[in-house]
């Protein structure tokens, strides 16, 4: 891999890393409810998640996907099923709880298996790793320090942006003390993973 292509792979996650999306807004809602570091199982849920979809990128997913264009859309529906029912489950989830101390906290492991599971149906993550992330691969070169290369800056790319969030959403726990405002801002986080996964299916259809 060129210096190039690794400047260009950098900017390309960055900025994925600070926009907005499902396993964003799972680590933020996280974090509001049990605090910065229980979130971040979540987050390394979805860092874990996203080597399997590197491995998949790098075994050739891209032809695939245009051998078989009409299974690569059922697995972005499918995908968006479960960031559906994630997203309106935060929205109905009760908000009693959403102060409760660290001790109170669920098993690491669900908070690791809910950001795994998210990130590995996640559609956007779906067409970044098998549709764009093998046009980074030099065919001319060796694969496998290239897929070092690439885990190594995405996944510390990832779990930067995550933490950010993250330490966002335990400022919002620290403020809000009001139950309509967990409410309203259960409902904000569940809307925006609902609409960035449709958003992933509307422009990569």
């Amino acid at each position: 891999m060129s210096f190039e292509t690794w400047i260009a792979l950098v900017a390309l996650f960055f900025v994925g890393g600070l926009t907005p999306g499902p396993a964003v807004m799972l680590v933020m809602g996280s974090s509001f409810r049990y605090g910065f570091w229980p979130s971040m199982m979540a987050a390394l849920g979805v860092a874990s998640a996203n080597v399997i979809w590197l491995l998949i990128a790098a075994s050739g997913a891209a032809a695939l996907a245009s051998a078989f264009p009409q299974a690569f859309f059922a697995l972005k529906i499918a995908g968006l099923f479960v960031i559906f029912w994630l997203g309106v489950s935060i929205m109905r989830a009760p908000v009693d709880h959403m102060l409760k101390s660290e001790a109170k906290v669920p098993p690491r492991a669900k908070l690791y298996l809910k950001g795994l599971t998210l990130q590995l149906t996640n559609p956007l993550a779906l067409v970044t790793f098998a549709g764009i992330l093998p046009t980074f691969f030099d065919p001319q070169r060796a694969i496998a320090p290239q897929f070092f290369m690439m885990i190594s800056t995405l996944t510390y790319l990832e779990l930067q942006g995550l933490a950010v969030y993250a330490a966002f959403g335990r400022l919002i726990r620290d403020v809000l003390r009001d139950e309509r405002a967990a409410r309203l801002f259960n409902i904000i986080i569940g809307l925006i993973m609902i609409i960035a996964g449709t958003a992933a299916i509307i422009f990569t259809a």
